[in-house]
């Protein structure tokens, strides 16, 4: 059977790092990406990222994956159900399920970051897709000149917010707290920006609308804000369910716990970018885990093979 030096799960900045990393270091390496790219590719527009003054996230997303790819990776766009442990020849390796096949790999790197949260309010999973949105790069373009709100007090909100501006007549963000938790520049810009007015202490207490599509949003204060869209900004969760099948560690938010190095606390496990307890979510961040992911990928398999 083919058993691959390196199978990475994640195509973001995170696994194409690895990717790209691991196939130089001449590792048979694997790459699974079931979101090509990565959540990267929802934002609008990156300008931290140092030597990229400023890059769309799609295209952020495409010319790591084409790096990777340039140096030797392969790569599959599908999804791993499952993940363990087993033996061959002796030896522990990793044995994954996706698309019907088995693919086999001495190390594995899980990159698979996070997924949005949902605010948990009625109407909310109902009127999904019918003016609830958790990405306004994505929709923001079928509300033009449309009156929606952002939910979120964070950068991500700020972000958000002036995608939508562009498109709507009017945007609301709506923030729980009397203050906002964006970069200086992004609050700036909507501060700044006409069409947009920021709602503090304000909760939704329900999505409400006809049926078809939404309306308007009950608030917590009892009164009623009529719009057209409501896009969620509100963070993020981790997809861990293949860390937990293999036995890695999580913290109290379910992220998957690793060292300076990238290590888990399963031999041959490695874990980059948001899926990690890093406490900064960022680009530049994850493509260094898993770069740390390949170097220790190579070390364990010197140690493995002698």
């Amino acid at each position: 059977m083919e058993i691959y030096d390196v199978i990475v799960i994640g195509g973001g900045c995170a696994g194409a790092s690895a990717g790209m990393y691991s196939a130089r270091f001449n590792m048979s390496t694997l790459v699974f990406a079931e979101q090509p790219g990565g959540l990267i590719t929802t934002t609008h527009l990156v300008e931290n990222y140092p030597g990229i003054k400023k890059i769309t996230g799609p295209d952020m997303g495409q010319v790591f994956m084409e790096h990777a790819m340039e140096s030797g990776a392969k790569f599959e766009f599908s999804r791993v159900n499952t993940i363990e442990k087993v033996e061959h020849e002796g030896k522990p390796v990793f044995k994954l399920e996706a698309g019907g096949k088995e693919f086999f790999a001495w190390t594995v790197t899980l990159a698979t970051g996070t997924k949005h949260k949902h605010l948990g309010v009625p109407g909310e999973e109902e009127y999904a897709n019918k003016g609830v949105s958790y990405c306004a790069l994505c929709d923001a373009a079928f509300f033009k000149d449309k009156t929606c709100a952002i939910v979120g007090g964070g950068d991500s909100a700020a972000i958000e917010a002036n995608i939508l501006s562009q498109h709507c007549g009017k945007v609301y963000v709506l923030v729980r707290k009397d203050f906002m938790r964006a970069e200086p520049v992004n609050q700036d810009r909507i501060e700044k920006d006409p069409k947009v007015e920021i709602k503090y202490m304000t909760e939704i207490e329900s999505i409400e609308g006809d049926g078809e599509k939404v309306t308007h949003v009950k608030l917590k204060d009892g009164s009623d804000l009529e719009l057209d869209g409501v896009f969620m900004a509100i963070g993020h969760d981790p997809q861990n369910e293949l860390a937990k099948q293999i036995g890695a560690e999580v913290n109290e938010r379910g992220d998957v716990i690793i060292n300076r190095e990238a290590e888990t606390n399963v031999p041959g496990f490695y874990a980059a970018g948001d899926i990690t307890d890093a406490k900064f979510k960022q680009a530049i961040i994850g493509a260094a885990e898993g770069v740390y992911a390949s170097v220790m990928s190579y070390n364990y398999l010197q140690e493995l093979h002698g």
